[in-house]
């Protein structure tokens, strides 16, 4: 199995109101393909080492590679970059533009990657929309559609530029249990007919328990 994202001794502080450390030596390695999800109780610093992952944080001691390139000091501008062609995001809350359409919005990430074209990036979208069952719903304003539906659209979205790996924070944080369970099946269905990693932090218990596997964290460690 190929590693795409691997960490070494990852160690992180917070200065305020007092020196605190928040992680401490983390080593992770993540495989091609794999469903993971993070959990432990608020505070145990699972949201923070996400942050550091996704690279929005860098001030952090250690090492971190994705999709075998160095990420440790490099610029902002680079990994802004770096972020957009090779992760996915999706949140507890799914930040899609009201007055867009959903197609639009799954859109955007590829228009600012550039590498397509835009009749390119459309074809792609709607491919994306297929898979998740939104294709139908591609021209509708995404204010007009239900939270499980906007959901799907920023998961459609998270995938438009075929990302090494996705990372969710709560991705099912926000939704009823017929929608929980509409996208727990979905982000399966992705790492196993398309080979899609995928990280998840999570609160809840059955999510975490049908991923491939589960890192728990607690004082800043992982423990398994």
């Amino acid at each position: 199995m190929k590693t795409v994202l691997k960490t070494h001794k990852i160690n992180k502080y917070f200065y305020e109101p007092e020196r605190f450390q928040v992680l401490k030596g983390i080593d992770l390695s993540v495989q091609k393909g794999e469903f993971l999800s993070l959990v432990g109780k608020s505070g145990c610093g699972k949201s923070t080492l996400m942050y550091v992952l996704s690279t929005m944080d860098t001030d952090y001691e250690g090492d971190l590679e994705i999709n075998e390139t160095r990420l440790t000091g490099k610029k902002q501008n680079e990994l802004a970059k770096f972020r957009n062609e090779h992760i996915g995001f999706i949140f507890q809350f799914h930040f899609l533009l009201p007055e867009f359409t959903a197609l639009q919005n799954v859109m955007l990430p590829a228009m600012k990657l550039g590498k397509y074209s835009k009749a390119e990036v459309e074809e792609r979208a709607y491919e994306k929309l297929r898979i998740l069952g939104m294709h139908d719903q591609a021209l509708k304003a995404s204010s007009k559609l239900s939270g499980g539906q906007q959901q799907r659209v920023a998961i459609a979205r998270a995938l438009i530029n075929d990302p090494t790996v996705i990372m969710g924070d709560e991705p099912t944080g926000n939704l009823d249990s017929y929608n929980t369970q509409v996208v727990f099946d979905i982000l399966k269905q992705l790492t196993r007919e398309f080979g899609q990693t995928i990280i998840a932090v999570t609160h809840d218990d059955e999510f975490a328990a049908n991923t491939d596997r589960i890192v728990e964290m607690s004082d800043g460690s992982i423990l398994s």
